[in-house]
């Protein structure tokens, strides 16, 4: 049974309802993994969602910040969560599809402005969730496994627009990236995105501040599916919907997709 899957920073799922429901209509992926909703999961409006198909969800939410949700035309089978780092934050929930295939949908933390922990707790938290993410890999040896979200790192040079200017800044940083390939490693994840897309620029994340992003085109890769060897030779048509980073009131990530014919 083939299915789509998106990964999202939705960057407040009530404030952007109206852009889900149109990535719902217009894409119609079978499964959306949405980061940032910053709801509690009890103020997710799930009504719009499921008269468009998606009438099943697993979420975990915090007030203003943080949040993970799972929305899905396939059942869904709660799968627990992982609070990684120990921080407290809903950044990270699990759910089971019926072919047994279970998603991880994450959200690493941004790490703040300056690239040293010593000064910066935020990068510290950061760096000590990908470590946990990585030491949780290496442990349970994931199966059947798919692991999405906002990683907040872009590890590639062609990741990013610029890769000798973005050294010293927060999500390209050798510590970062070397980190992020090391917990893809020990996981055994293989990044999808770029096994279908293996060469050349490639960007998920365009900053708000930019006057005109299209034009000045400096983006980041910093949204990521990753999946199990065992699953990662039936993913294909990986996609970022860069037109979404256009849409009115947008979110400053755009939808990366991936199709599995499981």
């Amino acid at each position: 049974m083939p299915f789509t899957l998106a990964t999202w920073n939705i960057n407040s799922i009530r404030l952007r309802e109206g852009l889900v429901a149109r990535l719902m209509t217009e894409e119609a992926p079978d499964v959306i993994c949405l980061q940032e909703c910053k709801s509690p999961v009890e103020l997710i409006p799930l009504e719009q969602f499921r008269s468009l198909g998606y009438g099943h969800i697993v979420a975990r939410g915090q007030k203003g910040y943080n949040g993970v949700a799972i929305l899905s035309k396939l059942p869904l089978e709660d799968m627990g969560d992982r609070d990684f780092a120990q921080m407290g934050h809903a950044r990270h929930v699990a759910a089971r599809l019926p072919n047994g295939v279970t998603i991880h949908n994450c959200y690493v933390p941004a790490g703040g402005d300056v690239p040293d922990r010593a000064v910066n707790e935020k990068f510290g938290q950061k760096l000590d969730w990908v470590s946990e993410l990585r030491d949780w890999g290496r442990e349970e040896q994931p199966k059947k496994s798919i692991l999405v979200g906002d990683l907040n790192i872009a590890p590639r040079e062609d990741d990013v627009w610029n890769h000798k200017q973005l050294l010293k800044i927060v999500s390209h940083t050798p510590v970062e990236t070397e980190l992020l390939l090391s917990a893809q490693e020990a996981g055994n994840w293989v990044d999808i995105t770029r096994q279908d897309i293996p060469e050349g620029q490639l960007y998920s994340w365009w900053s708000y501040r930019a006057a005109d992003w299209d034009a000045a085109d400096k983006g980041r890769r910093l949204d990521h599916v990753w999946a199990t060897p065992d699953i990662s030779g039936a993913a294909h048509s990986s996609r970022v919907l860069r037109a979404a980073r256009g849409w009115e009131k947008p979110s400053d990530h755009a939808p990366v997709f991936a199709t599995f014919d499981l």
